[in-house]
C-alpha cells in the first residue's frame, strides 16, 4: 500500500491535522494509502519507505520523493492543485 509522511516540528496538531484532511481526500478519491504524521526531527528514517511527502516546514533539504506543500492542505489556498498532484502520483 502507497505511503505518504506528513511532518511538522513536533508531529503533534498541525501535522496530524493535516494528514487527518488527506486521508479523508484520499478516501474520497478511493486512493488507497496510509497517511501518517511524525515529527521533523524524525523525517529522514520515515522516507525511504514512503511514496510522497508533505512538508509543512519549509526546509532545504531534498528528498528523492515527491514532495508536496502541506501549508495548501491547512489553509486551503492552492490546495486542489497539490491534491490533484497527491492523486496523480498515487494512482
Amino acid at each position: 500500500m502507497k505511503r505518504v509522511i506528513v511532518a511538522c516540528g513536533s508531529g503533534v496538531a498541525t501535522s496530524q491535522t493535516v494528514a487527518l484532511k488527506v486521508q479523508k481526500i484520499l478516501s474520497e478519491n478511493k486512493v488507497k494509502a496510509n497517511v501518517e504524521a511524525v515529527d521533523i526531527k524524525s523525517l529522514d528514517q520515515y522516507i525511504p519507505h514512503s511514496d510522497v511527502y508533505i512538508a509543512i516546514t519549509g526546509g532545504t533539504k531534498s528528498y528523492n520523493i515527491p514532495t508536496l506543500n502541506g501549508i495548501a492542505f491547512l489553509t486551503g489556498m492552492g490546495m486542489e492543485e497539490e491534491t490533484d498532484q497527491l492523486i496523480k502520483i498515487l494512482k
